[in-house]
C-alpha cells in the first residue's frame, strides 16, 4: 500500500474494478426491494457545471446509501439532446447540430465517468435518436387518435426575420432576442396536448405526495389554478355591432357584478377585428398590441394602452349599455379574449379606468375598511370581499350570497351559469425549429391530417443540413416533406414542425427501465421499476417540467402502457452553487467580469471579502457579491480542473459538505482545500492500520465476549454514537452532517490510546480495525473511490460495495458510569457519576452527598429531590 494518497491512482483502479465487474449494471429482483434514483438529465452543451456535479452527486450519495442498506438500486443517465443551443451553436459554428451534439455527449459522458457516479450505462439514452423519438412519435399516433391531441389556431410571438416562432424569454424589448426584429403576435396552426382533461387530477393528487416539497406543491397548484366562478353572457348591442351574440366572460368576483361599466377584449377578438374594419387608428393600435409579449408576467409590468371600439354590450341584469374597449393587458388565448372590467374593485381595471376617463362605481363595502367613494390612490381594501351596495336586490348580502343569488338570475335569463375554470392551458407542443422531434402528422388535401402509420416509424430528423437561424430547414427540404397520403395514396405534404423538448423530458425516466427495447415503448419491466423512488432536480423545474412528466404518466397509464399515475415518490430540489462575484466597470455602462480565480482578496474576521484586487496588475475590482456560477458573471468554478487537481472524492466531499442539499452552496477553495486534507488523514490512518495495526489483532476478537480498557470503551462509544447520529441524518438527507460525523470519528480513531502491552495493543487493534470499517463504510457513498482502495488494502474485503451498511451496536452504546448535572433551586452547580443502572434512591443520595450540593445547600434539609433520568438532579432548598 502507498503511503501517500494519490487520487488519480486510487480514483482510475477504483474505476476500473467497477468497469471491469459491471458494478452498476441492474436487472429486476423481486426479492429485493427496488430503489430508482434519478437525478434530471442534462442538456449536452459541451461540458458540466458544478450545478450538474451537485445534483449528480446528490444522487450518487443516496443511490450508494440505498445499495448498501439491501436495495437494488437503479440510477441510470442519459441526454435531453434536442433544442434551440444546437442550432445556434450550428450557425456560430458551422457544424450540424447532430455532430456538435453527439461529440458534447461523448465528452460530458466522460466527466460523469471520472466522477465516479455509480450509473447504469447499460440504459443510457439521447433523446436526439430515432430509437428514442420513434416511441415519442407512436404515443402522439395514439394520443391524437383518442382526441388528447388536437389541431388548432393559436397565438405566438413571431419573428418575421428568422421565420420561426419565440418563447417569451427569447422577446427582448418587443424584438427578437438574436435578429433584433419586432416580434409579431400571429395565429398559426398548433398542435396541442389536452393536459386540462387531467386537471382536476394533477390538482387532487398533490396532496397524496407527502414526499414532495410543500413549496413545488403549492407552484403546481397555483399553475393548474382552479377557480370557481361564473360565467356571464353580455348580449351583443344589435345597433352597434350590427349582429346577435353574447360576449362570454368569466369571472370569480361576480359579486362585482354590478359595477362593471365597460368590458376589454384582446386584439384577436373577433370583436376587435369587426370594429378595425372601418376604423384605421385602432387597426393600428390592433397591429401594435400583436407586437406585445404572450406571457403574463409581460402583461403585469407593461403600460396599460386601449382604444374604444364604438361598440356596446348589454349588461345582463342591468340592461345597461356597457362600451367594448380593446386592451394590450387582455389575451386571446386566456379564457374568451374578454373581461368586465370593474374599476371600483379591480387594481388593473382601476388604472385602466382611471386613465381614460371610466366610470367608476362601487359595489362593495369592505368590511376592514369602511368606505363611501373609490378614490385614487389605489388601496387593496378596495379588492376584499364585503357587503354590496348600490347593486339594487343584492344590496346587504355578503360574498358567497351576492355570487350565488347572481349566478340564479344569471341562469334563470340564460346568461349565465356558476363554472370552474383552470389557469392551466392546455400544451402547444408545436415548434417551428429543426433540431427537435419530427411530428408524425402528413397534411392531405383530401384526407386532412392524417397520422404516419406505425409501419412508417419513426419519421427520421435528417442530421447533415445547413442551418441559416432564418426557417426550419425541413420546410425547405422537398425530399423530407414530400410525401404520399397513408389512407388515398395521393401526394400530401409531411409537417415539418417539431415537438417542443419538453416532451421528451416527459417520458424518458420511464423509458430507462426498458431502453433496450426495440419493439415498445415499454414493457413489463417499467412496472418493477416505477416510479421513481428519489427524484434530484432543480427549482426552476418545479412546475413545467414536473407537471407534463405527471400527465404524461397518467396518459400513458390510461393506453395500458403503465400501472402508476404519479412519476416521483420523492421530489428533492437542490440548491444552487453561487460565488463571489468581481468587475471592472467600461465604457458604455458594461461591466467586465473577472473570474474569482484572478482575484487576490483580502477578508475580515469573519471571512467575508472587503477588498480585492486583480492579480494580473495589482489593481483594484469591485466586488459584485454572491451570485449564482454562470457564464454571464464569469464566477463559474470548472469540475474538470477541480478534479484534474484535487481528485473527484474531494470534489464530491466539498460538495456535500459545504451545505444541505437543498440549500444554496456557497463555493470555497478553503473549504476544498479543507476537504483534501481530511481524506490525506484519511488515507494516512488507513495506511498505519494496515502497516502497524492490523498485523496485532489477535485470533479470537473480544469486542463482544469481553469488557474493554476503559478509555477504548469510551472511544469505541463515541464511535457507534456517531454513526447512530448519521444514520439519522441519512434518512433526513442532511448529508453535511454525516461527512461532520465521520471526521469525529476519524478523531476517535486517531485518539484512541495505543499504550504498551500485548494485552492493550490487540484491544486497541480490535476497536481501531471496527472504527476504520465503519467509517470506510459511511464515507463510502460520498468519496467512493479512497473508501474501495483502503477497503482493499486494509483487508476487509475484496469490494466495499458487497459490504453491509453498518449499524450502532447497543453493546457498544453502553455505559457503565454515566455523568449527571447536580442543580440546586434550578442553577447548574456541578456533576455526579453514578453507576449507568443506579436506582432513584442511590442517585438521590450520591447528588446530596457531592461536594457541589453539600456547599451550595448551606447545610439547609432539601425540601425535594427530582431527577430527570440519564441528565440531571435539581435539588430543591
Amino acid at each position: 500500500m502507498q503511503d501517500r494518497y494519490q487520487p488519480a491512482t486510487v480514483e482510475t483502479a477504483a474505476q476500473q474494478h467497477w468497469e471491469n465487474t459491471q458494478a452498476f449494471r441492474v436487472a429486476e429482483d423481486a426479492g429485493r426491494p427496488k430503489y430508482y434514483c434519478l437525478s434530471m438529465f442534462p442538456y449536452p452543451s459541451g461540458k458540466l457545471h458544478m450545478g450538474h456535479v451537485r445534483n449528480y452527486t446528490i444522487g450518487d450519495v443516496l443511490a450508494r446509501f440505498h445499495r448498501m442498506k439491501g436495495c437494488n438500486v437503479l440510477q441510470p443517465m442519459g441526454w435531453d439532446a434536442f433544442g434551440m443551443p444546437a442550432e445556434n451553436a450550428a450557425i456560430q459554428n458551422n457544424v450540424p447540430p447532430a455532430k456538435w451534439t453527439y461529440a458534447n455527449i461523448e465528452y460530458m459522458k466522460g466527466q460523469l465517468k471520472r466522477l465516479g457516479f455509480a450509473i447504469d450505462w447499460s440504459r443510457e439514452v439521447a433523446t436526439c435518436t430515432p430509437e428514442y423519438y420513434r416511441w415519442e412519435q407512436w404515443l402522439f399516433t395514439r394520443l391524437y387518435e383518442k382526441g388528447l391531441i388536437y389541431k388548432k389556431l393559436g397565438t405566438v410571438n413571431w419573428d418575421p426575420v428568422d421565420e420561426t416562432v419565440l418563447a417569451n424569454e427569447q422577446v427582448i424589448d418587443g424584438r427578437g432576442w438574436r435578429s433584433g426584429a419586432l416580434v409579431e403576435k400571429r395565429e398559426i396552426p398548433m398542435y396541442y396536448m389536452k393536459i386540462t382533461a387531467y386537471a382536476d387530477e394533477l390538482l387532487a393528487a398533490l396532496d397524496d405526495l407527502p414526499g414532495w416539497p410543500e413549496q413545488v406543491k403549492l407552484m403546481q397548484k397555483n399553475w393548474i389554478g382552479r377557480s370557481e366562478g361564473v360565467e356571464v353572457h353580455f348580449p351583443y348591442d344589435l345597433s352597434t355591432i350590427g349582429a346577435s351574440g353574447v360576449l362570454k366572460v368569466f369571472t370569480t368576483r361576480a359579486d362585482t357584478l354590478m359595477g362593471a361599466t365597460y368590458v376589454a377584449v384582446a386584439a384577436e377578438h373577433p370583436l376587435a377585428t369587426r370594429a378595425a374594419a372601418g376604423n384605421a387608428e385602432l387597426a393600428a393600435f390592433i397591429d401594435e398590441c400583436k407586437h406585445g409579449g404572450v406571457a403574463e408576467a409581460d402583461l403585469a409590468t407593461m403600460e396599460k394602452k386601449g382604444m374604444p371600439t364604438g361598440l356596446r354590450v348589454v349588461h345582463p341584469l342591468t340592461g345597461e349599455y356597457l362600451p367594448v374597449w380593446v386592451a394590450n393587458y387582455v389575451l386571446m388565448g386566456y379564457g374568451e379574449g374578454a373581461v368586465m372590467a370593474v374599476p371600483a374593485h379591480d387594481e388593473r381595471d382601476f388604472a385602466f379606468a382611471a386613465k381614460y376617463g371610466l366610470p367608476i362605481r362601487m359595489v362593495v363595502r369592505s368590511t376592514h375598511d369602511a368606505y363611501d367613494n373609490v378614490a385614487a390612490p389605489w388601496t387593496d381594501a378596495y379588492a376584499e370581499h364585503g357587503k354590496l351596495v348600490n347593486s339594487g336586490k343584492y344590496d346587504g348580502l355578503h360574498f358567497q350570497d351576492a355570487v350565488d343569488a347572481i349566478a340564479t338570475d344569471l341562469a334563470a335569463k340564460n346568461l349565465g351559469a356558476k363554472r370552474t375554470q383552470y389557469r392551466l392551458r392546455d400544451w402547444g407542443i408545436s415548434r417551428q425549429r429543426y433540431w427537435g422531434c419530427p411530428i408524425p402528422m402528413i397534411h392531405c388535401e383530401d384526407c386532412g391530417d392524417v397520422p404516419v402509420p406505425d409501419e412508417q416509424l419513426p419519421v427520421v430528423l435528417p442530421e447533415n443540413v445547413e442551418i441559416t437561424g432564418r426557417g426550419s430547414p425541413l420546410a425547405k427540404m422537398p425530399g423530407f416533406y414530400r410525401c404520399t397520403c397513408p389512407k388515398c395514396g395521393k401526394p400530401a405534404r409531411r409537417e415539418t414542425d417539431t415537438m417542443d423538448t419538453f416532451v421528451e423530458s416527459s417520458w424518458y425516466f420511464l423509458r430507462y427501465a426498458c431502453a433496450d427495447n426495440a419493439t415498445a415503448m415499454v414493457d413489463a419491466r417499467v412496472n418493477y421499476w416505477a416510479p421513481v423512488d428519489q427524484y434530484i432536480g432543480g427549482i426552476e423545474h418545479a412546475i413545467l417540467h414536473l407537471l407534463y412528466s405527471r400527465f404524461f404518466t397518467r396518459a400513458m397509464r390510461d393506453e395500458g402502457l403503465v400501472n402508476v399515475s404519479e412519476p416521483f415518490t420523492n421530489l428533492l430540489t437542490q440548491g444552487m452553487v453561487v460565488a463571489e462575484t468581481y468587475y471592472r466597470d467600461q465604457t458604455g455602462g458594461k461591466k467586465l467580469w473577472i473570474n474569482p480565480a484572478e482575484v487576490q482578496v483580502e477578508r475580515d474576521d469573519k471571512g467575508r471579502v472587503v477588498a480585492a484586487k486583480l492579480a494580473a496588475d495589482g489593481q483594484p475590482v469591485v466586488i459584485g457579491g454572491t451570485e449564482k456560477m454562470s457564464k454571464s458573471k464569469n464566477n463559474g468554478v470548472d469540475p474538470q480542473a477541480l478534479v484534474d487537481q484535487y481528485g473527484a472524492d474531494t470534489a464530491r466531499l466539498f460538495i456535500i459538505f459545504a451545505a444541505p442539499p437543498d440549500q444554496q452552496l456557497e463555493w470555497s477553495d478553503s473549504g476544498v482545500e479543507g476537504a483534501a486534507r481530511f481524506l490525506r488523514r484519511v488515507w494516512q490512518f488507513g495506511h498505519a492500520f494496515a502497516s502497524d495495526i492490523r498485523p496485532v489483532l489477535p485470533a479470537a476478537r473480544r469486542l463482544t465476549a469481553g469488557k474493554l480498557p476503559a478509555l477504548l470503551a469510551d472511544v469505541r462509544r463515541e464511535i457507534h454514537t456517531h454513526l447512530k447520529q448519521a444514520n439519522y441524518d441519512f434518512g433526513k438527507h442532511q448529508f453535511n452532517t454525516v461527512v461532520s460525523a465521520a471526521m469525529k470519528i476519524l478523531n476517535a480513531l486517531e485518539k484512541a490510546p495505543r499504550e504498551d502491552g500485548t494485552e492493550m495493543r490487540a484491544a486497541h487493534a480490535e476497536v481501531a480495525e471496527e472504527g476504520f470499517a465503519i467509517l470506510l463504510r459511511l464515507l463510502s457513498p460520498i468519496t467512493p473511490h479512497i473508501c474501495h482502495v483502503l477497503w482493499q488494502d486494509c483487508g476487509f474485503g475484496t469490494d466495499i460495495l458487497a459490504a453491509a451498511w453498518p449499524e450502532p451496536l447497543e453493546a457498544a452504546l453502553a455505559q457503565d458510569e454515566i455523568e449527571l448535572v447536580v442543580q440546586v433551586n434550578g442553577k447548574l452547580r456541578g456533576s455526579i457519576k453514578v453507576a449507568a443502572d443506579a436506582g432513584k434512591a442511590a442517585i438521590e443520595t450520591a447528588a446530596l452527598a457531592s461536594e457541589a450540593a453539600q456547599k451550595f445547600m448551606e447545610g439547609k434539609p432539601p425540601k425535594k429531590v427530582v431527577v430527570v433520568p440519564g441528565r440531571l438532579v435539581n435539588i430543591v432548598v
